[in-house]
């Protein structure tokens, strides 16, 4: 898995009302919050429906077209359901396999990852106390690393999890990565979470974790007129 060091600036960096600053590495596309849970009755929700048209006009018959509908309820139900739990960004990581253990040169199978970043309530402390707290739970062989990061202290861990039986999941195993970075207000803690199932890539995806919190800040590069570099 390679990435290239260059930045692009998305119009969300500008948004006033935002609260945390970071940057993605090349094969991240990100899922459009807002726009695929509008309000009901609100100008996005139409603006969604006029999008969706189409597509539902395209499907070859009646049973296509009430199938793409129900995965897109699905869809929203998951978004939904990341929201309610303090999620304000996700994004689906497609990268290519660049590790040729065949030795056939053709290059390996795309790769799929989920990025999300969450807003958690916590106890007023200092940060470094807010951070070991946040991997206090982790099992006692899961990885575990403090560091400062140019935005303060955070914690790194990870999970393995493989879905119970009986939940209609396939149970291959997810590998999770957190970063876990304390607000400088000691009241919030934003968590990074990438997942995938390429376990045996985890090097990588834990080095991409990684890279995307160091760049991590409170504070809008934009209005302290810096600019961001690579590691």
């Amino acid at each position: 898995m390679t990435t290239a060091s260059r930045f692009a600036v998305a119009d969300s960096a500008g948004d006033p009302d935002a609260e945390i600053w970071f940057a993605e590495p090349p094969g991240f596309t990100a899922v459009p919050l807002d726009a695929l849970l509008p309000p009901a009755d609100s100008t996005a929700a139409d603006a969604l429906r006029t999008a969706f048209e189409p597509i539902l006009r395209a499907a070859p018959d009646e049973t296509v077209r009430q199938e793409f509908v129900a995965r897109c309820a699905q869809v929203q139900q998951l978004l939904g359901a990341l929201r309610e739990a303090g999620t304000v960004h996700c994004s689906i990581g497609l990268h290519r396999d660049d590790v040729d253990e065949r030795g056939e040169g053709a290059g390996g199978a795309p790769l799929l990852s989920f990025l999300t970043v969450s807003w958690r309530t916590t106890a007023v402390s200092p940060r470094a106390v807010t951070a070991a707290r946040a991997v206090g739970h982790l099992d006692g062989q899961a990885p575990i690393e403090y560091v400062e990061l140019p935005c303060g202290p955070a914690t790194f861990g990870e999970t393995v999890r493989v879905a119970d039986a009986g939940s209609g999941l396939p149970r291959m195993p997810l590998v999770q990565f957190h970063a876990h970075v304390p607000h400088p207000d000691c009241r919030r803690l934003a968590v990074l979470t990438l997942s995938t199932t390429a376990v045996e890539r985890r090097e990588q995806y834990r080095a991409i974790l990684r890279r995307i919190a160091f760049l991590v800040s409170f504070d809008s590069p934009l209005d302290l007129g810096s600019r961001l570099s690579p590691l």
